[in-house]
């Protein structure tokens, strides 16, 4: 599963690998513990998708790991977000727009891939919810964190709150869109890919699949 991925998620594991050791070796545990963390993060969507026997196109699979790698070890390690102040807003968009895809394919499942029963607006409005709670959910997490544990991920309080809101709605209606014009027949090409993909690849989850 490891050769199946892209040459670029497949360089970036192999990097945080070796800042794992290098970081063991020098003593500097929590460099080890964040970059073994996000090492573990990003593969652990390679091994829930070959347990359950469900093909992810190793794009996605990049980008996933790209993600979480400049969430995590960009962000942390190197302060990204208080060096860059457009990091977060960059970070929730993207994380917006991928959970705007995924939210999309659950719900094209549930019809298995029939574009003539499933309707267009309400599965595209389930795909933009589920984005949004997602982004929600994380705000919660941050809330509990700096509660808790004294962090500071919510940054300036309110203001960072709903900026982080604001941009995962804005990515969750651009996910959503993609969704939305897949199923209209008029997205080709871009992010419409990686749903080409998954469903080709996937076809035991859309038996009823026509193509137009």
């Amino acid at each position: 599963m490891f050769a199946d991925q892209t040459w670029l998620a497949r360089a970036i594991w192999l990097a945080l690998a070796g800042v794992v050791l290098f970081a063991l070796v020098e003593g500097r545990l929590e460099l080890a513990f964040v970059a073994l963390g996000t090492l573990a993060l990003s593969f652990a969507p390679v091994v829930v998708a070959r347990w359950t026997d469900v093909h992810v196109p190793p794009s996605f699979i990049a980008a996933l790991v790209i993600f979480v790698g400049a969430t995590l070890f960009l962000g942390e390690v190197y302060d990204f977000y208080e060096r860059f102040w457009w990091w977060d807003m960059v970070m929730h968009g993207a994380s917006a727009v991928g959970f705007g895809l995924i939210g999309f394919v659950l719900v094209f499942m549930m019809f298995q891939g029939d574009r003539y029963a499933a309707p267009p607006v309400a599965v595209a409005f389930f795909a933009f919810c589920f984005a949004v709670t997602i982004g929600t959910a994380w705000e919660i997490f941050e809330f509990f964190m700096d509660q808790t544990f004294g962090f500071n991920m919510q940054k300036s309080g309110l203001m960072d709150t709903m900026g982080d809101l604001i941009v995962d709605a804005v990515g969750a209606f651009i996910g959503a869109a993609t969704g939305f014009g897949y199923l209209k027949g008029q997205a080709r090409g871009g992010l419409a890919v990686l749903i080409d993909e998954f469903v080709r690849t996937n076809p035991r989850f859309f038996r009823r699949l026509r193509r137009k």
